[in-house]
This record gives C-alpha cells, structure tokens and sequence, in this order.
C-alpha cells in the first residue's frame, strides 16, 4: 500500500518559465479541443491564444510595457480569461477587481496599483464610470460589449491589432504576473505581488499530484461559478484548466438551477465550489432532476466547512467531497486532503502539498512550534509564497518572516499525519460566503455618518453565510437613526458582501489603553462566552 507520505514527496525542482507559457502549450497539444463554452459560443485552445496574442498586441500599441499593471473588471466570461492572458503576454501585471466592488473600492485599487488602463465589462461599466471621478491616472477604459463595432472596444482593438506577439523578456522569479487584493486588518485591501514562478509552481504542486487517483487532467470539464477575480477561480479554475487542457464552462451570474443545468449538460467532472453552496445543495430539492453522474469529485475551499455538511453534499451529489485550504498571499493553495474514499478525512482540509513546509506555532510568542494536537496558528513556507504586499514593505515584514515563513493568521490544529483543521482566524478579517469583509474598513465607513458617534463590526456566525457582518453602533446625543438606516448607509457604498447584515445600539464601545477596539470582547458577548 502506497505510504501518504509518498504521496506528497517532493516534484522539485520547479521550472521557471512565463504565466503565458500555460495558454501556449494548452494550444500547441490541443488546437482544435474546445477550451472555454460561454452560453452559446465555443472557443477552442488555438483561438483562445490567437485572440490573446492580439489583445497582447493591442495593449503594447497603446503603451503597456513589462511591468505595468492593468486592471480587470468583469464577471466571468470568455474575454477575462483573453484579456488576462494578454495583459500578461504585453508584460502588464494583472490587477483583477472584484466585480461587486462599489466605486470607491475600485477607485482605491485603481489607485492604489497604479493602473493606467481598466479592461471593464459593459455590466459593470456604470460603476466603473463613478469610480474614474477618484482615480485620476486612470487614462483609458476598454469596455467589452459584445460586439467590435466600436474600434476603442475590447473587440474592436483584438480586429485591428496584428499577431504579433510583444517581445518582452520575463524573468518568471522576479517579474509579477498578477496583482490581485486581500483585505487585511487595517482598512482597505492590499495588493498581492504573484510572480510568474509562484503561480505555475502552485500550478504543478495542486494539478499533477503524483500517485493520487483524483485530479484535473484533460479529460476534465469543469464549471467556472467561482468569480476569476479571486484567486480561487484564477488559479484552481482558469489557469489549472490551461495547465491540465481541462474545459472551462462559464457561469456569469449564480442561481441554482442554472448551476445544476450546467453541470448536466455539459458533464461536469470536477465542481470547486464553497460551503455557502455546499448548503445550498444539500437544501434543495430539486437536486435529482438533474443528471450529476459525470461528477467524479466535488472540492470545498475559501471557508472552513463542517464534517457533517462535507458529507451531506457528497450524498447530495453522488461524488467524494473534499476540501482544501489556502490564501491569496499563497497564490493560493497550499493544502489539499485526499480524494480516495479510505483516505478522505471530513472536516480537513488535509496535509500539505508537495514542497510546502508548514508550522502550528503558539498564539503568544508565534514562535515556539507546537505538537499534533494542540491549537496554533499556521505558517507556511514554500514557492507559492507571494512576494509580497505591493509597495508596502511594513505589511509584508509583519506577514513574512525573514527565513520565508508566511504567518497565515488561522487558527488550527494538526494530527499526526500532518492533516490540518481550519477552526479561526487570529486576525479579524470576517469571511462572509468565502469573501473577506475587514471591519476596520467598515467601521471607517460607519463613522462617517453624522448620527454615529463609534462604531465596532465583527463576524456574527451564520450557518448559510459562515459570517455575517454585524455592527455596534454608538449614536450621537440627540440623534435619530434606525438600523435600516445605517444598513441602507453602508450597502450604498460597499460591495454586496461587506454590508453589515445585523445593526445592535450600544453604549460604549470596548477598547484598550490605546484605543484598539476589543473586539473579541464583543464576540464573546455575541456567542454567550463573556466572562
């Protein structure tokens, strides 16, 4: 019987090579195979590089050279994946928005990246259009429609650019590839520096998995309902889709019928997905009108997911039901459990992959490493280890260790044969259906109402959302304000995610000799724990 630990022995060493090598060799083994079904259209390996190169081309035409980011906004469709791979064949950076983003969260990664250019969705253009008030460099919108009438559009430059793809010379170690967000703890996001060798390294380390018997091969079709803003979609989705020559079958909006018909249709084998869906699976009846029988393996990432659910969604669909961890600084997968039915462990998300060393260390010192068992926080060394926090080299200090270590702020614990158990998160970042909400950014926003005098957000657990965004406000003296109206004040200017779902009035709000909120005084309140 084959030992576990040799199922996780080391595939090093790593080739180093382009982000835009994966679209190159997807076409060269299969031209003709189609890559990507969007609705109705159809498009193959080649034409997907073809249209890239041209995207690539136009990009170098309007000034983008090796290094510069380039924003992306869209929902999924096949353009976001032309558009990413031409950003990066231009030697652009790119800097993927979330397409929920309201504009004052567009206008601060726009800012906050430098990017000159904005790749934008027509469905999304109206926010897009607002947030250019507060980003000045801001020079050019490409706007997808559907058609190439407009020569500015993102059809209209792939027709007129020629073929010719940039010569630009990328050294994958160094050079960015992407520059997606993660909120952390202090306000608004912060760029993620993914090098080139980060992201195909991951790539090797998640997809080829020497010896398992479940993993994305060519013959794979996979549905793309993880947004590919997130690291998530991008790298188990869009880019190990072109690593492996698996199918992609894009689904821009969710709704579960659409999902389940997709999935019959087109023979998904293989469904990322999160525990919010895995809920949603289990309660819906409607489950077995559907033909699932493609489905081979079902994998749960982005928030932690019961045992007991896990389960129930493997039921539910008649496929092994894993989970996996991982975090955008880690581009983003680091551990992956077992896929064979003796092997799987419910409620894990399993050991390392090949060549990721992990830690469990105290939460005092974060220092001192601790035994199978007990409870610490996870750190993580390996090459899928961002680079680090763009232009910001006092979070990236805080976050990686001189030696390589990332400090993951989660909280878990490890068995013997090194699977881990994801049960908190030491940092205060709130994970509402797998997105991250920071409350100090919020709280930011509460205090800029005229009827809030102080104001804490934290996670109130929710079994369909994992949190929910609740917020303690303190009015001001003589002040009328209802928690609709402060709800309806923060959904006008965030994105759907982060809008605070519960509103409870307060006195005081708890803080330190500092003035740092207490909030995990207050969590302890909300789950009955104080004292």
């Amino acid at each position: 019987m084959v030992e576990l630990k040799d199922l996780r022995r080391s595939m090093a060493p790593y080739e180093a090579y382009p982000v835009q090598a994966l679209m190159t060799r997807a076409a060269a083994r299969d031209p003709d195979g189609i890559a990507v079904i969007d609705g109705e259209r159809n498009y193959t390996f080649a034409q997907l590089a073809g249209y890239s190169d041209r995207f690539a081309a136009a990009l170098a035409r309007l000034g983008v050279a090796k290094g510069d980011p380039v924003g992306l906004l869209a929902p999924n469709c096949v353009e976001f994946v032309i558009a990413f791979y031409g950003i990066v064949k231009a030697g652009g950076v790119a800097s993927t928005i979330n397409s929920g983003y309201r504009e004052r969260e567009i206008a601060h990664q726009l800012n906050d990246s430098g990017s000159r250019i904005l790749v934008v969705h027509t469905s999304v253009l109206e926010m897009a259009q607002l947030a250019r008030d507060s980003a000045p460099g801001v020079e050019r919108f490409i706007v997808i429609e559907d058609s190439a009438d407009d020569p500015d559009s993102f059809w209209g430059l792939i027709e007129a650019a020629p073929s010719a793809v940039p010569d630009v010379r990328i050294d994958p170690m160094e050079d960015l590839a992407a520059l997606p967000y993660s909120s952390g703890t202090t306000g608004l996001s912060k760029g993620v520096m993914l090098t080139h060798y980060n992201i195909t390294s991951n790539l090797k380390q998640f997809v080829v998995r020497p010896g398992e018997a479940v993993k994305l091969t060519a013959d794979d079709v996979v549905l793309v309902h993880l947004p590919l803003f997130h690291i998530y979609g991008m790298q188990t989705l869009m880019n190990a889709a072109l690593f492996s020559g698996a199918r992609q079958v894009m689904m821009g909006r969710f709704d579960m019928d659409l999902l389940l018909g997709l999935m019959s249709r087109h023979g998904v084998t293989q469904l990322y997905t999160v525990p919010p869906v895995a809920l949603g699976l289990t309660l819906y009846p409607g489950v077995s009108d559907y033909d699932l029988s493609a489905l081979k393996i079902g994998f749960l990432g982005a928030a932690p997911c019961t045992a007991e659910l896990q389960n129930k969604m493997a039921e539910v669909v008649g496929a092994s039901v894993i989970q996996g961890y991982g975090m955008t600084e880690l581009s983003p997968v680091t551990n992956v459990d077992f896929a064979e039915p003796h092997l799987v462990t419910p409620g894990s998300v399993g050991p390392a992959l090949a060549d990721t060393e992990e830690r469990v260390v105290d939460l005092e010192t974060g220092e001192r490493d601790l035994p199978p068992g007990k409870i610490g926080e996870l750190m993580v060394r390996g090459p899928q280890v961002m680079k680090g926090y763009y232009q910001n080299p006092e979070a990236t200090a805080e976050t990686i260790t001189e030696d390589g270590w990332l400090r993951t702020g989660d909280i878990v614990r490890a068995n013997e044969a090194g699977s881990i158990w994801v049960l908190d998160r030491k940092k205060e970042l709130i994970k509402y259906k797998g997105f991250q909400v920071p409350p100090a950014e919020l709280e930011g926003l509460l205090l800029e109402h005229p009827a809030i005098a102080d104001a804490a957000v934290i996670g109130k657990l929710d079994e369909e959302s994992g949190e929910i965004p609740k917020a303690f406000v303190v009015p001001r003296a003589g002040a009328e304000v209802t928690g609709d109206d402060i709800m309806a004040f923060v959904a006008g200017n965030v994105a759907t995610f982060k809008r605070v779902r519960e509103v409870e009035f307060t006195d005081a709000i708890p803080r330190n000799a500092s003035g740092k909120i207490l909030r995990r005084t207050l969590i302890d309140q909300e789950r009955g724990q104080a004292g």
